[in-house]
């Protein structure tokens, strides 16, 4: 029997360390539970010399859920992708009840880059980027530590490593370490939701 993404079921199943992604080939929703995991530990996000220089050229505004289907369409929008019709749904259901966001990087009045995620309280659990300009995607990333710091949250899930996370300062962690600092992380009374502009570079 099929089980529908409701948002009981996600945000339980997050705040208990798994995240669903569909069989590549028969689509059906699997759960994982990935040892190691990755993470971003937020002061120790990686902010290289071509990323400061891009952000000095370009005039990027970054922002807060203004444009979440903008966002989580530029991530699917790719040869190969886990996004399909059904996580697409639930993801945009959990953000209009208020727990998935999205940070937007903006030119001009073009959306040039971006992530999204789910948050519970002191966690946020990163789910895709994209990026239409050169090094956009790292200053989404940033927006998102930078606010999560702001907001006095401490653990952004990644979900696996990849190089080019570890150049932004990811890094690998076993489960059980993971489970204790989300553990410590849920117990946080804070809160994501912002919906304003909250830097520009």
């Amino acid at each position: 029997m099929k089980i529908a993404l409701t948002t009981e079921l996600l945000i339980s199943a997050y705040a208990n360390g798994y995240f669903p992604m569909p069989h590549p080939e028969t689509e059906e929703i699997c759960w994982f539970h990935p040892d190691p995991r990755a993470i971003i530990p937020l002061d120790n996000f990686h902010v290289s010399r071509t990323l400061l220089r891009t952000m000095k050229r370009k005039n990027f505004r970054v922002s807060v859920d203004e444009d979440f289907e903008g966002v989580i369409d530029a991530c699917a929008d790719r040869k190969e992708t886990w996004i399909n019709e059904e996580i697409r749904a639930a993801f945009v259901s959990l953000y209009r009840e208020g727990h998935c966001h999205s940070v937007e990087v903006w030119e001009d009045d073009r959306l040039v880059g971006g992530t999204y995620g789910i948050a519970i309280r002191g966690a946020f659990f990163a789910e895709s980027m994209f990026h239409r300009e050169t090094d956009a995607s790292k200053v989404a990333l940033l927006g998102l530590v930078n606010h999560m710091k702001s907001r006095g949250m401490t653990l952004l899930e990644v979900q696996f490593l990849t190089p080019h996370l570890a150049s932004l300062g990811a890094v690998e962690i076993s489960s059980d370490d993971y489970m204790e600092r989300l553990r410590t992380a849920l117990k946080r009374i804070v809160s994501f939701k912002e919906r304003k502009l909250i830097q520009s570079f």
